[in-house]
């Protein structure tokens, strides 16, 4: 929300509650490793790259993101996944075995390792599913009934005001 409010001057609700989700997302991978120093920086950071990534990437690249769950939760979650390599501390949790903030710089690598197979990973079996539903039951409505709606054309619902 405040980045929202930096820089197109409003605040939002759903600039609000995305920032919170954005910040769980991203603490998720590093609960338990690091301290409230470090887990609030992973806040801040997620706050601002999935806002980023859920407004100007997104008109940039052109992509149809509406919930931005790729913003929030696939952005969020890879920020947190590297975040976790920097800042998880062997004096949180001894399971860490040393990660950057302790001087275990090759961690990082394992981090980068780990978030690029789980993109490949990912994007792989999403598009499989997706080829699947397509051939199924198709992945878009046609313009007329995207243009008129879907709430009204899918689900004979209409917005009362």
């Amino acid at each position: 929300m405040f980045t929202e409010w930096l820089i197109s001057k409003k605040p939002s609700v759903l600039g609000m509650i995305s920032g919170a989700v954005a910040g769980l997302v991203a603490i998720t991978p590093a609960s338990g490793f690091v301290d409230p120093v470090g887990a609030l920086i992973i806040g801040v950071a997620a706050g601002v790259v999935c806002y980023t990534s859920s407004v100007w990437v997104k008109k940039w690249l052109g992509y149809d993101d509406a919930l931005d769950a790729w913003g929030v939760h696939g952005v969020g979650g890879a920020l947190g996944a590297l975040l976790t390599g920097v800042f998880a501390s062997n004096a949180i949790n001894s399971a860490a075995h040393g990660w950057l903030i302790d001087g275990n710089a090759h961690q990082m690598v394992l981090q980068l390792e780990d978030v690029g197979a789980t993109f490949v990973y990912c994007g792989v079996v999403t598009f499989f599913i997706l080829k699947a539903i397509d051939l199924v039951i198709g992945l878009r409505v046609s313009p007329e009934v995207e243009v008129e709606g879907l709430d009204i054309n899918l689900h004979g619902e209409t917005v009362h005001g």
